[in-house]
C-alpha cells in the first residue's frame, strides 16, 4: 500500500520541540546582562530547532512569566531551565511562582521546569580553566584557592557550595581549596583570606563562582583589594567568573533535553514500551550495589548472560556469583566491558562513571539504563509484577513511586479477576 502523504503524528505529541525559557537572576551591571545574551545565542546554536528566550527574576527585562507568555502564545508547551548554580530561594520560590503566574493565563499549556545547573563535569571543567588562567605560572600544588559562593538562607544551597569546593580540590591538585560566601552565610571571603594568610599562604587564587559579572563579582574585587592593602606580601589573583562559555551552554542544552522529554506528551510516558528477549544474550551491569541486587536476578530469570562489573558485590549477589549464575569482574569499569552487549545498566555510585557508560553504550547503539539519572539513559526500567501467568509493567515520567503503586494495583486486578 502506498501513501502519498505521511501519517499525522498523534495530537498529544507536538510536531515541533517545545520552546525553552532560560530563567536567570538579572543584574544592574550591563556587562552581566550582555553576557546572558551571549549565552542565549550559544544555546540557540546548540538547539537550532528550538525557540530559546530568556526571562529574569529581577532587574533585567523581561520577567520569567513574561517570557513564558511570549512563547506560550504560539506553543502548547514550554521548558524552563533555571540558570542557577545552587538551590536557593530563586529556584525554590521565585521561579515556580513565575511559572504559576504564566500558567494561570495559559490554562491548557504544559510547562516543565528542570533541575538547576548544579556542578556537572562541564561546569567543573570551566572552573578549573578559570583558576588555571588566574594562577598562571604557579604550580597547582603550591596554590591555595578560595571558592566564593553567593550565600543564602537555604542551608542545602550553602552545603552544595562547600561540596563543590571539595570536588574542585580533589580534581584540581591544588594545595588547599576552601569555601567562602559573599553575603548572608559564613565564612566570609575576608575571613578565609585571613585564615590562609595566618597559615603562611602567599599564593592565593580567588574564584568567584558566579555565572556572570555583576554586583557580587564587584564585591569580591573590593574585598580582595582591601585585603591586599594590609597584606602587601601576599599575592592574590582573582579568577574570572564562569561566563557565557561553551560548557555552560552545553549544560543548559542538556537540562532542556531532560525537560523536553517530559513535555513531549501529556498522554502517558514518552517511553516506547516493548519486551526484550534477552535469553542467551550478553547484558552488562556496571555496579554491584542495591540497584544491581534488584535487577540482576530479574535479568537471570529472563535467561540473559549477565556480566557484573564492580569492585565489590552486594551480599545478596555474592552467592549467585559463587554459584556461577553470572560472571563477576571484580574491578572498575573499562570501555571494552560493553563489547558485544545487547543491554547495559549503569548503576554505580559515581555520576561521572554512569555518564561515561551511557556515552559508550550510545556509541555502540546499545540501549542503556542509567540508574541515577533516568533521562540521560536510552532505556528505562519499568516497575513490573507477575500474577496468574501475566507480567504487568508501569512506566511513568520521573515518578518511580507512582509507577510502583500502579504496578501493584494492576497485579491486584489480575489476581481478583483471574484475567
Amino acid at each position: 500500500m502506498t501513501h502519498t502523504e505521511p501519517a499525522p503524528l498523534p495530537a498529544a505529541v507536538p510536531v515541533t520541540p517545545p520552546p525553552l525559557v532560560i530563567a536567570g537572576h538579572g543584574t544592574r551591571v550591563n556587562a552581566g546582562a550582555s553576557a546572558a545574551g551571549v549565552l542565549v545565542e550559544k544555546v540557540r546554536a546548540l538547539l537550532p530547532d528550538v525557540r530559546v528566550e530568556a526571562g529574569f527574576v529581577e532587574l533585567t527585562p523581561p520577567t520569567i512569566d513574561e517570557a513564558l507568555d511570549l512563547v506560550l502564545a504560539g506553543a502548547p508547551a514550554a521548558v524552563v531551565v533555571p540558570l542557577m548554580i545552587g538551590t536557593g530561594s530563586h529556584v525554590r520560590d521565585d521561579i515556580p511562582e513565575a511559572i504559576d503566574a504564566s500558567r494561570a493565563r495559559h490554562l491548557d499549556a504544559t510547562v516543565v521546569s528542570t533541575r538547576h545547573l548544579g556542578s556537572p563535569a562541564p561546569m567543573i571543567d570551566a572552573v578549573h580553566q578559570r583558576i588555571a588562567a588566574a594562577r598562571g605560572d604557579w604550580p597547582a600544588a603550591e596554590t591555595d584557592v578560595v571558592m566564593v559562593g553567593r550565600g543564602c538562607s537555604v542551608t542545602d544551597a550553602n552545603a552544595d557550595h562547600v561540596r563543590l569546593s571539595r570536588v574542585v580540590f580533589e580534581t584540581g591538585g591544588y594545595h588547599q581549596v576552601l569555601s567562602a560566601f559573599i553575603q548572608v552565610a559564613r565564612p566570609t571571603l575576608p575571613q578565609i583570606l585571613h585564615q590562609y594568610y595566618a597559615s603562611g599562604s602567599r599564593r592565593i587564587v580567588v574564584m568567584p563562582h558566579f555565572l556572570f559579572t555583576g554586583r557580587l563579582d564587584e564585591w569580591v574585587h573590593q574585598q580582595v583589594d582591601a585585603f591586599r592593602t594590609t597584606h602587601p606580601d601576599a599575592t592574590i589573583r582573582i579568577a574570572n567568573v564562569i561566563g557565557p562559555c561553551d560548557e555552560l551552554a552545553q549544560v543548559v542544552a542538556q537540562r532542556y533535553k531532560e525537560g523536553a522529554l517530559r513535555a513531549r506528551t501529556t498522554a502517558g510516558s514518552p517511553a516506547y514500551l516493548t519486551g526484550l528477549l534477552l535469553a542467551g544474550r550478553k547484558v552488562v551491569v556496571v555496579g554491584g550495589g542495591c540497584v544491581a541486587r534488584r535487577r540482576v536476578p530479574k535479568l537471570l530469570e529472563a535467561g540473559a548472560q549477565v556480566e557484573v562489573v564492580a569492585p565489590e558485590l552486594h551480599t545478596a549477589l555474592a552467592g549467585l556469583a559463587d554459584a556461577g549464575g553470572f560472571t563477576w569482574h571484580a574491578r572498575g569499569h573499562v570501555p571494552s566491558d560493553l563489547d558485544g552487549a545487547w543491554y547495559v545498566m549503569a548503576t554505580t555510585d559515581s555520576a561521572e562513571v554512569n555518564a561515561a557508560i551511557v556515552a559508550e553504550a550510545e556509541a555502540r547503539h546499545t540501549f542503556c539504563v542509567r540508574a541515577d539519572r533516568a533521562d540521560d539513559g536510552s532505556a528505562w526500567t519499568p516497575a513490573t509484577g507477575d500474577a496468574a501467568g501475566v507480567t504487568v509493567a508501569a512506566v511513568t515520567t520521573h515518578d518511580p513511586l507512582r509507577a510502583r503503586r500502579i504496578r501493584n494495583r494492576f497485579v491486584e486486578l489480575v489476581n481478583e479477576e483471574g484475567l
